[in-house]
């Protein structure tokens, strides 16, 4: 049996571009015993790719050049050397960008399809949604009636995290590009109110935060983290859990004439807690936790969702690179024939 993958062909200096991937097919090698061939169904694109790509310290190894792209994947099992897994199985793993791999069955995580989409094992039930439950359990903590804001509303985490922000009661205001994402967040995930962060910023908080913000969910960093800081109130929490819009820098956004960051000196005055965090430390565990919620809240129409599929895994390079400019809208995944 052949694969078609996705390489990392050389290491990004900036934004990423087409030339930094290469597709390329090989032959998979035959699964030994505890091994079970996955045939990917949809893969996820995420944010953190990014990092991967460069060849610096981070809490995980970089994709080697050469190597497939990494990612999580949901797939079927095409064929089991492995007593736990047979033949149409569905299952949630690290495969990559690529269209089979080989994989030792004890490293997989069995879906049910019939409870929801497999791809939302990607997004709402999947890592996106886990990040948003863990870092609104163990450092966001919001409140009944305190003032949660979110930056990139509308996307894979921010979605999730707005929604269970409103389901423990408090008030939500999420940060979207456009429009059309800002009527969604609004509209369809039922935000009390959704900043277009395109526009007066500093405006559009005062409007909406007018008693000041007590929980900060922070994915983008820049101008948006900029201009909430200082709105945070004593004792207000900023949960940490990406800075796309510096992703794309060599080192930092200092070195490349940006201006710097917030004065940190109100952390002490407001006894402010600032905390980053990574899901695989402790959330994987409290996964099953995880699941059985979200699905109830689906159930219960008290969760919604959007996903955004690329179609076919030659598109992937393009989708990811969209991903990293905000122009998808909802989780974004690549569908696999």
């Amino acid at each position: 049996m052949k694969t078609q993958q996705i390489l990392l062909a050389r290491r990004p200096q900036g934004a990423p571009v087409p030339e930094d991937f290469r597709f390329v097919e090989t032959e998979l090698p035959e699964p030994e015993y505890g091994e079970v061939i996955v045939a990917h169904r949809f893969l996820s694109l995420d944010p953190y790719q990014r990092g991967r790509m460069d060849d610096a310290k981070s809490y995980s190894a970089p994709v080697a050049l050469g190597a497939v792209m990494e990612c999580q994947a949901v797939g079927q099992v095409a064929a089991s050397r492995d007593g736990r897994f047979q033949e149409g199985d569905w299952v949630l793993g690290g495969f990559g960008w690529q269209s089979h791999s080989v994989r030792p069955a004890h490293a997989l995580i069995p879906i049910d399809p019939t409870e929801a989409s497999p791809s939302t094992a990607l997004g709402v039930l999947g890592m996106p949604g886990l990040t948003a439950w863990v870092g609104l359990e163990d450092i966001g903590q919001p409140k009944a009636g305190e003032m949660l804001v979110v930056s990139a509303a509308s996307g894979a985490v921010g979605q999730v995290v707005g929604q269970l922000g409103r389901i423990r009661g408090a008030k939500v205001v999420g940060i979207a590009g456009g429009a059309a994402k800002c009527a969604y967040v609004k509209d369809t995930l039922g935000f009390d109110a959704a900043i277009d962060h395109r526009g007066d910023l500093d405006a559009q908080l005062d409007a909406a935060c007018p008693g000041g913000i007590d929980v900060y969910w922070e994915n983008v960093g820049g101008a948006v983290q900029a201009a909430v800081f200082p709105r945070l109130n004593e004792f207000g929490r900023m949960v940490m859990c990406g800075v796309i819009a510096q992703y794309n820098t060599a080192s930092g956004l200092a070195a490349h004439g940006a201006p710097p960051g917030p004065n940190l000196g109100p952390v002490v005055r407001k006894r402010l807690r600032i905390q980053g965090f990574i899901v695989s430390d402790n959330g994987w565990k409290r996964y099953g936790q995880f699941r059985a919620e979200m699905l109830d809240h689906i159930k219960a129409g008290r969760m919604q969702y959007r996903e955004d599929v690329a179609m076919g895994l030659a598109n992937a390079p393009a989708a990811f690179i969209g991903m990293l400019e905000g122009r998808n809208f909802g989780k974004q995944v690549v569908a696999l024939d």
